[in-house]
């Protein structure tokens, strides 16, 4: 497989991430003798203020820590939970059908989970204190970062629709104007909240001066959250969940994250031999898409927040049931989709960040605001721009993600850590929303079934099952078009709907990873060219 850029290649440090300076930033903690942990906040948080349509301090984050020491993997949850006042009858009281995916009300629907995710993993594996870790960010923040080319066209084609919100016309157009590729944009309110977390740890966000600005927003402009919800949010530690695919292990993020249907889909797949196959045989795409609206249906049918709902999640990695689940494909047609419903969106944006330190330590961790610039709602006190994760709870009474007190939303977010042979080897993931367990399972299959390295991997022409937006299909399968007319075509001719995508389109998303080869274990980092991102090592 042909890519624009090799792997990158180093023997000790690596970050990953979709935008090269906030990579830098991460390595330059690593070289100061950071862990992987703190050099994976220094890359979030500096994310956060030069990739704002993406992530930030008032969204969600998720881990995957492997620690060399012990061997172990262990899961954070760093996922925002719903208001004490949240209901769904506020909702449909109005005549509406699903909480809204902007302004206020998603914005303060629930609350940001990510700062309280970086404090508790800092806390117990940080080397550097959190000054040091988050200078990166501040500086950006307080003296300016470049904007890049994505971004510049993420303004343009989401002002419309988040001008209209709170605060954002007044951080990303100062002079009124959207920004321009190469032009500086500055958060200097940012910077303070990032400085007042430096020096007083969780309690400088979530409460002091941070805090009450957040909490004063949600009053004044009719919102959910309040400061006493803001005090309450606690990231938690808790168990991964894992699964085998040919000589994988495979470690995933558990509910209320969709990571599951990674291990699904794999295991779906496992006894048709895709190896096989080449990798533009359209029987090959055809069983992947397949098997993907199996597991998705699952997903849709079970997951939320396991403080809240019974989840059957031994069953539904079982290989008897699995079995079962298998004899729905077809190897001929396409499934009909209402055969196996879902429902859900892929419109969202994320971002995936990777390391690997020099003792072997890696954290995989998944950073999102939810949608484009989130809620697109900017609390100007603070610099932060809060998320709409809440806008993927249902309203639906008795289903699983139903909307409820201190309940966290069902999360796309997922990250991954696999092992070979009992070794580390690696730590992957990606953003695009409901695309995320779709572009972990090429990847994956890329690299284990056609030998191809990471950044190959990422690299790969790229497909996704589902749609973008209401009103479209919700069996669309978008395809990128460097799998070739003879492919796509074929695909059609099984009954596939196609959406023809170009060559490269970032709406495929932005997978990223690093893999450890060899007896030197030498990392080999991968970075998606759909964004600006790089590996960085040393």
């Amino acid at each position: 497989m042909p890519t624009g850029r090799p792997a990158t290649l180093s023997l000790r440090g690596m970050v990953t991430s979709p935008h090269s300076l906030a990579s830098a930033a991460g390595s330059d903690v690593l070289r100061a003798g950071g862990s992987a942990v703190d050099a994976a906040i220094a890359t979030a948080a500096a994310l956060g203020v030069i990739y704002p349509h993406m992530t930030g301090m008032g969204g969600d984050a998720f881990w995957l820590i492997h620690d060399a020491h012990t061997g172990k993997v262990r899961y954070l949850n760093g996922g925002g939970r719903a208001a004490a006042s949240a209901d769904p009858r506020f909702f449909t009281d109005k005549g509406l059908s699903e909480v809204p995916f902007r302004g206020v009300w998603p914005a303060t629907l629930t609350t940001p989970g990510a700062v309280s995710s970086w404090c508790e993993a800092h806390k117990a594996y940080g080397k550097l204190g959190l000054p040091r870790i988050l200078a990166s960010a501040m500086d950006y923040a307080q003296n300016g970062y470049p904007v890049s080319q994505r971004l510049a066209g993420w303004m343009q084609r989401s002002q419309a629709e988040c001008s209209a919100q709170l605060g954002w016309s007044e951080l990303f157009t100062p002079q009124g104007l959207l920004p321009t590729t190469g032009s500086t944009l500055r958060n200097p309110a940012l910077a303070r909240t990032l400085q007042a977390l430096a020096e007083q740890g969780q309690a400088g966000f979530y409460q002091g001066d941070t805090g009450k600005a957040l909490a004063a927003l949600s009053k004044e402009h009719g919102g959910f959250f309040t400061a006493q919800d803001l005090a309450q949010q606690q990231a938690e530690w808790g168990e991964p969940i894992v699964g085998s695919y040919r000589d994988l292990s495979l470690y995933q993020t558990p509910a209320p994250t969709q990571g599951f249907t990674v291990l699904q889909m794999l295991k779906l797949v496992e006894p048709l031999e895709l190896h096989k196959k080449d990798f533009d045989d359209p029987e090959r795409i055809h069983l992947m898409v397949q098997a993907k609206q199996i597991s998705y249906h699952d997903r849709d049918r079970w997951l939320g927040d396991p403080a809240f709902t019974d989840m059957p999640m031994a069953q539904l990695l079982s290989n008897a049931y699995l079995d079962q689940r298998r004899s729905l494909m077809d190897t001929s047609r396409a499934l009909a989709w209402d055969q196996v419903p879902s429902y859900g969106s892929l419109r969202g944006d994320t971002v995936y960040i990777a390391v690997v330190d020099a003792h072997g330590n890696a954290v995989s961790l998944i950073h999102s605001l939810y949608g484009a610039f989130g809620s697109g709602v900017v609390s100007l006190d603070t610099g932060v721009l809060l998320q709409n994760r809440s806008a993927y709870f249902s309203l639906q009474a008795g289903h699983p993600n139903v909307l409820a007190p201190a309940k966290i939303p069902l999360h796309t977010l997922i990250a991954s850590i696999g092992f070979r042979h009992n070794k580390l080897w690696s730590v992957m993931g990606c953003m695009g929303a409901d695309g995320q367990p779709q572009i972990q399972f090429q990847a994956y299959s890329n690299m284990l079934d056609h030998g191809m390295d990471i950044q190959q991997a990422v690299e790969a022409p790229r497909w996704l099952s589902g749609r973008f937006a209401l009103g479209e299909a919700r069996d669309t399968l978008h395809v990128e078009s460097r799998l070739g007319a003879k492919t796509l075509d074929a695909l059609a001719a099984k009954g596939h709907v196609l959406n023809r995508w170009g060559p490269w389109n970032e709406l495929a998303g932005h997978a990223h990873g690093i893999t450890l080869e060899g007896p030197q274990q030498t990392r080999f980092g991968g970075s998606d060219p759909r964004s600006d991102g790089a590996a960085v090592g040393y």
